[in-house]
């Protein structure tokens, strides 16, 4: 029942998957732990840990006791306890791993914890089933009512209760929104309980999903499950342009992504000097530009003259900033410069018949409009009525003792504007295609 809403579905049953809930797509794979302890038996008199981790709709998962000493694995599809009524999830993991997960998420197992009811009967599923159809509509209603109320908010996803009791509306907005008048609207419309409930843009993002700009599912719906701040000195440590459409994701934001590799950049930036280093010579100061962590160089310019640039390595500079400490000056940064090495371009040969790697690199020219002066063919075409109407040139007789073929004649010899001679026309013609041969 896990495919119900996932793209290789029919209707109930998985269509193209075949896993019974347990595929990679939609929500049926998202968040999930891998349980590495299930082929492990537990040490004799040990009891099995009797809370379990219980997922619903896009990802959101919550913790259950088994109170009732159910026999349990991943897939089952149980009712657990809520308020009010009752709500239908899918068993995501059992057993040892699970109070690792309820610490992890900062929950107390030994306190107070919801409980499961039981097995989910077929009526349970149905029920839930037939909520769950009702979700996408309702949300197209929901909006209309939204934008009809002037409000300024995003409603991104509704979830039924699994005894379809009670609809939760999620939604983003900037600023507080008063929507009083909404849920009552919403109540009159839909005649079930209303609850609304306010996520921030990177949850919305994990919630409905998506394809990042590396071509792969993105993090914050697969795997990634805490949401640490993102912010630009992040990219500015990485030597990254400072692009918004670039840096941003999904949700608007900064990428979670920038946060990845940031502590290798700043362990491999503490062997550098600071981006504010400023150098003293008798040329003239100058200051920090760029830096290169790969290959330990940082390029300086002078104060008077920032479109010079000069490489040097970075225990140059820790020399030239010692000698500055001293208050010594060097005579010039050219005597320090690192000649850098122009790499040459790959020629990429077109072995396999493929298209060219730099086809896109040059844009295309666009073809002028061709001015030139009409060939004689063109002319022939648009005249030849009026030739024909002409006889006496076309019948005119080629001298005695010479043939047509050898001599043109006088109408044949080519003339100042660039016509091409003509083809022998001794022979009389009436027909246009006879003319042109």
């Amino acid at each position: 029942m896990a495919c119900n809403s996932c793209s290789t579905s029919d209707g109930s049953a998985p269509k193209g998957c075949k896993n019974n809930g347990t595929c990679g797509t939609d929500s049926c794979n998202k968040l999930t732990v891998f349980d590495w302890l299930s082929n492990m038996a537990l040490p004799g008199g040990q009891e099995v840990f009797d809370c379990v981790e219980v997922r619903f709709k896009n990802g959101r998962k919550e913790f259950y006791r088994n109170t009732e000493k159910l026999t349990l694995s991943i897939g089952d599809i149980v009712a657990t306890e809520s308020s009010p009524g009752h709500d239908v999830g899918i068993v995501t993991l059992t057993g040892e791993l699970v109070k690792v997960q309820m610490k992890k998420k900062g929950v107390n197992h030994e306190g107070e914890v919801l409980k499961i009811y039981r097995k989910a009967s077929q009526k349970d599923i149905d029920i839930w089933s037939d909520a769950r159809d009702k979700e996408e509509p309702m949300k197209v209603r929901a909006r209309e009512l939204a934008i009809a109320l002037k409000l300024e908010m995003k409603i991104s996803d509704i979830e039924f209760q699994g005894d379809g009791s009670k609809a939760t509306f999620y939604y983003t907005a900037n600023d507080r929104v008063d929507f009083r008048q909404l849920i009552k609207d919403f109540a009159k419309e839909f005649s079930t309980r209303i609850e609304m409930k306010q996520v921030g843009f990177r949850q919305e993002a994990s919630r409905l999903g998506g394809i990042g700009s590396c071509g792969r599912e993105l993090c914050c719906s697969t795997w990634l499950t805490d949401f640490r701040s993102v912010n630009t000195s992040a990219a500015r440590y990485q030597q990254l342009s400072l692009n918004p459409q670039k840096l941003a994701g999904q949700c608007g934001k900064l990428k979670c992504c920038l946060n990845y590799e940031l502590d290798t950049y700043l362990d491999a930036l503490k062997g550098f000097p600071d981006m504010e280093t400023k150098l003293y010579t008798e040329k003239g100061d100058a200051l920090c530009q760029k830096v290169d962590i790969f290959k330990g160089l940082m390029w300086f310019a002078y104060t008077n003259n920032f479109a010079q640039w000069h490489v040097l390595k970075v225990d140059q500079v820790k020399e030239i900033v010692a000698l500055n400490k001293e208050k010594k000056r060097i005579a010039a940064l050219e005597d320090y410069t690192v000649e850098t090495i122009v790499e040459e371009e790959k020629d990429f040969k077109n072995a396999v018949g493929q298209d060219s790697l730099t086809r896109f690199d040059q844009p295309k020219k666009k073809k002028r409009p061709n001015k030139k002066r009409p060939t004689a063919d063109a002319e022939k075409q648009k005249g030849a009525p009026e030739k024909q109407n002409r006889p006496e040139k076309q019948n005119r007789p080629a001298p005695e003792g010479q043939g047509g073929q050898n001599k043109p004649t006088a109408e044949g010899q080519p003339k100042n504007n660039n016509r091409r001679p003509r083809p022998n026309r001794n022979k009389p013609s009436n027909n246009k295609n006879d003319s042109k041969q």
